[in-house]
């Protein structure tokens, strides 16, 4: 298994600011206290119950993550007297929290909000409860916070399958995807592809802002696919499912002709198929991509060709085996006459001599 060549870049995290002014959140949040805090960072995908905190155990409560006050947290603090809560909140809000989320529109405890105004924690009610909540939070924290890198290479969409085009400058990529796109495929990428991680374990690809429909081909310069062949031959994302690198022919180069090689690349520590394809002049290339393609749908589907192909190979030479075995004739154990007693034996019989 080979590593991508980039190494992946984290995303360093999000102003509490920027996650609640996002329309792609699609929460109705107001701001209760704490607006001096807008500009901390949120750097956990995930959310935090916060239920524990109010009976003063803090282990395991990280700053960084949102937490959230539901309708059973603010019951039992409505159940304590105000001096309880005003030191249940100090504790919980001395931490230094990126962000407190309070579900189903309910306001906190007065308490809780002068500990979030003094020390500058952003605490928001939201009308939703808490489940959609922390859906929402979550799917959006995924798509800010994910794991991405740079990838050089072209994205095209082959059969619903992500066919990652890899292999050295010039050695013809661009031109086996403007073959592909032309055989009615859709590009997604060309020359520099963002891939981001997405659970469970997948890995997208979509291309940079600057290039993207665009693609460039030596002694023609740089073509808008969109344009050029419509809206149908683009694709703005897709999940990486084969690496294909494209390789100049080694004449003494060892290449896979069977197919019971598996080949992976990791791309965000998630592997991801790999075939090395050979580049001569009079392959058709983008005939060979296809098949690749139509091959990774067979083989996700439970079925693996090559090694069906090897399967019945062994099997038609243990039956060939076992019927030559069979069709011999049963051997016959030879047996020595048995000796002559001489005394029994008849007189040799001379010519002329009548026997008596």
């Amino acid at each position: 298994m080979r590593p991508s060549p980039e190494p992946p870049e984290i995303a360093r995290g999000v102003s509490v600011r920027d996650l609640l002014d996002d329309p792609a959140l699609g929460l109705n949040v107001r701001l209760v206290a704490g607006a001096n805090g807008l500009g901390r960072s949120i750097d956990h995908p995930r959310i935090q119950k916060s239920g524990l905190s109010l009976v003063g155990h803090l282990r395991g409560v990280v700053a960084t993550r949102i937490q959230v006050l539901g309708e059973t947290e603010l019951s039992y603090a409505e159940t304590l007297t105000t001096e309880t809560q005003r030191q249940a909140a100090d504790s919980l809000f001395s931490l230094g929290l990126s962000c407190v989320l309070v579900t189903r529109g309910v306001d906190p405890p007065r308490p809780f909000s002068e500990a979030a105004e003094r020390t500058g924690t952003p605490l928001v009610v939201c009308a939703e409860r808490s489940s959609a909540v922390i859906a929402a939070v979550h799917a959006l924290l995924d798509e800010r916070l994910a794991p991405r890198t740079r990838i050089h290479g072209v994205l095209v969409d082959v059969f619903e399958v992500g066919v990652l085009l890899l292999g050295k400058s010039g050695i013809g990529k661009s031109e086996c995807a403007l073959e592909l796109v032309m055989r009615g495929h859709r590009l997604v990428a060309d020359d520099a592809i963002d891939c981001d991680y997405r659970p469970p374990s997948m890995v997208f690809g979509q291309p940079a802002a600057l290039l993207r429909h665009h693609i460039e081909v030596r002694g023609l310069g740089v073509l808008n696919i969109k344009d050029l062949f419509g809206v149908t031959a683009i694709r703005e994302r897709k999940r990486i499912d084969l690496v294909v690198e494209l390789s100049l022919w080694q004449p003494d180069a060892d290449y896979d002709r069977i197919g019971l090689e598996d080949r992976h690349r990791e791309i965000l520590g998630i592997p991801v198929r790999e075939v090395v394809l050979p580049v001569r002049p009079g392959r058709n290339m983008s005939s060979i991509i296809e098949i690749a393609a139509r091959n990774e749908l067979l083989r996700q589907a439970g079925h693996h060709s090559a090694r069906d192909f090897v399967q019945r190979l062994e099997s038609g030479l243990l039956r060939a085996d076992d019927s030559t075995q069979t069709s011999r004739p049963p051997s016959v154990a030879y047996r020595s006459p048995p000796p002559i007693n001489e005394s029994s034996a008849p007189p040799p019989v001379v010519p002329g001599e009548r026997r008596r």
